[in-house]
């Protein structure tokens, strides 16, 4: 299974930025172990704290691809140009989300991705690309 992950802004922070509620790993080196664990499966990764960027990736990998997580960060409740991108694309995306987006503040409640998406994983810190990668086996 050919799967992509594509993480939003502030990301490329992660094991520096907020380690109480993002924990204290860099994405890099759980990616690296996240491949290990699942060495039948190809993967793609892209990160990037421009949208349009994000939007160029969502459209290439959603077509070759056969499926996407997506982890929009902030973009997730302000972008509905992002939520076009996943609802134009044929693979399907499952939204995750680092921490609890419902347990933080009001304006976090909110995702205009998740309707786009097959579902969406919300808080159980970077297992929640596991979960994820899991729901497309």
């Amino acid at each position: 299974m050919k799967l992509a992950i594509i993480n939003g802004p502030n990301l490329n922070l992660l094991g520096i930025r907020q380690p109480e509620i993002y924990g204290g790993r860099s994405f890099d080196d759980f990616y690296f172990e996240l491949k290990q664990k699942y060495p039948q499966h190809q993967f793609s990764y892209f990160q990037s704290n421009i949208e349009g960027e994000l939007i160029d990736k969502i459209q290439a990998f959603g077509m070759n691809h056969d499926g996407l997580i997506i982890n929009a960060g902030a973009y997730t409740h302000t972008s509905i140009a992002i939520a076009d991108a996943v609802a134009a694309i044929k693979a399907p995306c499952v939204e995750v989300h680092i921490s609890n987006i419902f347990s933080r503040e009001d304006y976090r409640h909110v995702s205009y991705l998740g309707a786009k998406c097959k579902g969406s994983i919300s808080g159980f810190g970077l297992q929640s690309y596991h979960l994820a990668i899991e729901s497309f086996i």
